[in-house]
């Protein structure tokens, strides 16, 4: 019954890799001939609405961005996945936390896609991506909590740097959001971001799911308990994935306009390097847990015994 557990779930991220894959391809290869109009919006707002592609009816610069996002989930995440469905398919304590992490950035993007996109061919498939995703977390979740964690926790895992890094992107992140809703609140919609769109989704995700999500973490990183290292080795892989999939986007935007917003570029690569360095010693340390045990030998055992 175990390993059937363990090869569902494993064959469940497959399929969410697939989707995934298959979402991708069709926003990088069938996102139109960069056709626009320039539109006005029911507040006001004029901007260049793209026209071709599965990404019409949507902003431009939003249709950008959103290439560069499948451009890195095409090539980098979804080869992740299938590299760690082995791991999953075994067992492995590390295989199952990275794939819990990848899949929170499915989860992440594909509702965030669902509720952002203008109403197109690849809404279902956003949804199914989701929801399988979801699904999968819950599952592995299950699976974990089966597990003898603090086997696999070690003192020397980074609490408080990686507490610090991820409470300071949590407040820089709520800083930005709320700045640009204030700037939305005072009629300045065009400074807020909102070109077509009726309200923001984006600041509404990462205000009421990642940021608190975010400080969770941080707080339990902070005390380095067991489950604390467990949290940071997923929060890690999904962090790193979203940071790096929001310079994507920001380089993508950056081709489409002519001009690069250097600041926020700076601020999530270097993310990036330090979550992604502090997430590589936090599974190296939880890899010790996996080490097979070497049985002494029984010569050796028989001397100690007459020694003693």
């Amino acid at each position: 019954m175990r390993r059937m557990h363990t090869l569902g779930v494993a064959a469940l991220c497959a399929i969410v890799a697939g989707l995934a894959g298959i979402a991708a391809a069709l926003g990088v290869f069938a996102r139109g001939d960069g056709a626009f109009q320039t539109v006005t919006s029911v507040r006001g707002v004029t901007y260049e609405m793209a026209t071709s592609g599965v990404y019409a009816y949507n902003s431009q610069r939003v249709v950008a961005e959103g290439v560069g996002w499948d451009v890195f989930t095409l090539f980098v995440a979804v080869p992740a996945m299938l590299v760690a469905l082995p791991f999953v398919a075994r067992g492995s304590f590390r295989g199952r936390l990275f794939a819990i992490g990848l899949l929170g950035y499915f989860f992440y993007q594909y509702i965030e896609y669902s509720v952002t996109w203008a109403f197109g061919p690849l809404f279902l498939l956003f949804i199914a991506i989701y929801a399988a995703s979801i699904a999968g977390i819950a599952w592995l979740g299950v699976l974990l909590a089966r597990t003898d964690i603090d086997r696999h926790a070690d003192g020397r895992f980074p609490g408080r740097a990686f507490a610090v890094v991820s409470a300071t992107l949590a407040v820089l992140l709520s800083m930005s959001w709320f700045q640009r809703i204030a700037l939305g609140l005072g009629g300045d919609l065009e400074a807020a971001g909102l070109r077509g769109e009726t309200t923001m989704v984006v600041q509404a995700l990462d205000l009421g799911l990642v940021v608190p999500a975010t400080l969770f973490v941080a707080a339990m990183a902070w005390r380095r308990t067991p489950a604390g290292q467990v949290l940071a080795a997923v929060f890690a892989v999904t962090a790193v994935a979203m940071a790096t999939a929001i310079v994507a986007m920001l380089i993508s935007a950056g081709m489409v306009e002519g001009a690069f917003e250097l600041p926020p570029l700076v601020i999530f690569g270097g993310f990036v390097a330090t979550i992604g360095y502090l997430g590589f010693q936090t599974y190296q340390m939880l890899g010790r847990g996996e080490r097979p045990q070497v049985a002494p030998h029984p010569g050796r055992t028989a001397v100690a015994s007459r020694a003693a």
